[in-house]
């Protein structure tokens, strides 16, 4: 039973990814299971090239970033679960005892971030009632978000980046992950406002 599962290794998925991984030396993480599902042949980031986002030296290609940030991960904070070659396809259950069938496995977990792009070809049973006309996105492109209310789209099920409404842009992408990261973490600590920095001074 994952504590949490994160669907997607996009830029939103793996930043919300690297923001749990980080608190795991909190006292309400420490026995925590956390993991990802890092599907990211879909993930706008494979024909990207960056000069405008902050902290990225500039030419940057995307392939390379989602290849650097799943070996970060493993190599920063190990105890994050990934799971690789899968996709999924159902979501079932309601908080906190969801179940996601992937097309090879099914896993346990008592909360999910959806992290995927806002393509009109989203398709996973059980969260496609929640799809509806992407509200900041081109009407001609077709791009769909979930229904949410600041990322939340009903109890124990989270959505982040493009699909949560917010514009395609990686800082933006990036922030929208950290930002339910922070949220969970401030459930884990029983509503307590939780973040996790770190510092030189420690």
């Amino acid at each position: 039973m994952f504590d949490v599962l994160i669907l997607g290794g996009g830029v939103s998925g793996m930043s919300c990814a690297l923001v749990l991984g980080s608190a795991h030396k909190k006292v309400f993480v420490v026995d925590k299971k956390i993991g990802i599902i890092t599907h990211q042949k879909t993930s706008s980031l494979q024909e990207a090239v960056f000069f405008n986002a902050y902290g990225i030296a500039p030419g940057k290609l995307g392939s390379e970033l989602l290849n650097e940030s799943v070996q970060h991960l493993q190599e920063s904070y190990p105890h994050v679960i990934q799971i690789e070659g899968e996709k999924v396809l159902k979501v079932s259950g309601e908080f906190p005892s969801f179940t996601v069938t992937t097309n090879k496995n099914s896993y346990q977990t008592k909360a999910i971030v959806v992290a995927i792009g806002y393509s009109n070809t989203f398709n996973i049973e059980g969260l496609n009632q929640y799809i509806e006309p992407h509200k900041k996105a081109l009407a001609e492109k077709q791009r769909i978000q979930l229904k949410n209310e600041d990322h939340k789209v009903v109890k124990g099920i989270y959505v982040t980046g493009t699909l949560s409404g917010w514009r395609s842009q990686l800082s933006i992408a990036a922030g929208s992950g950290a930002a339910v990261a922070t949220d969970i973490l401030t459930l884990w600590n029983n509503g307590i406002s939780s973040q996790s920095h770190d510092s030189i001074k420690k």
